[in-house]
């Protein structure tokens, strides 16, 4: 939801550190060092080290707003290193529930955790397909002026709010299965309203 006005907020904070990079290193290394982070963050959550957890978990989102920083900055974006952030971020996306509820152990626990990991294939399907058609029909990134490599229709939950969501899963253990429940079924609106909204303008 909060996405379209804190990008540039977040572009803006990172800039310093991509200059200090400088163009040397690949954007895809950034990317790849994320996703060790991010499934970092899934093991430490399986063991039970939930301050590591949270840690990495944040280490993976700022270097994932980090690559396509330096990749704008230093003219090195390319559509597959967009392609390979999002295949990245899903699987982190999806890793992280199911370390968290591994560790729990308890069949109430992985039944939230299945349901959370459904809404996001559920919501993939939603947004990526609604995206291809939009950009297939000239009014996708370019037009909306985005600076994603194609549109993000944007929904109830989006990047700022799964960051947020992450972090109360790890700040709040004895909460994890209702913030699952609450984050799968915010995901799960996210795929109706877009469907409405697709069905008025397709």
């Amino acid at each position: 939801m909060f996405d379209r006005y804190l990008r540039q907020v977040k572009d803006r904070c990172l800039a310093p550190l991509a200059r200090v990079i400088g163009p040397g290193p690949s954007p895809l290394l950034i990317t790849a060092m994320a996703l060790v982070a991010g499934i970092g963050s899934a093991v430490a959550a399986y063991t039970g080290a939930a301050p590591v957890a949270l840690a990495l978990w944040i280490l993976n989102r700022l270097l994932d707003g980090l690559d396509g920083v330096h990749a704008r900055m230093h003219g090195r974006d390319t559509p597959f290193g967009a392609y390979l952030d999002i295949v990245c971020d899903f699987v982190v996306y999806a890793a992280i529930p199911i370390g968290i509820a591994a560790h729990a152990g308890t069949q109430a626990m992985a039944f939230a955790a299945l349901l959370l990991v459904a809404s996001f294939y559920v919501n993939a399907a939603s947004w990526m397909y609604l995206a291809a058609i939009l950009e297939q029909r000239r009014e996708g990134a370019a037009a909306r002026h985005e600076q994603t490599a194609v549109t993000m229709p944007p929904g109830l939950i989006g990047g700022t709010e799964t960051v947020a969501f992450y972090v109360a899963f790890f700040l709040w253990p004895a909460q994890q299965r209702g913030l699952f429940l609450t984050m799968a079924a915010l995901v799960m609106i996210n795929a109706v309203v877009r469907l409405v909204w697709a069905r008025r303008r397709l």
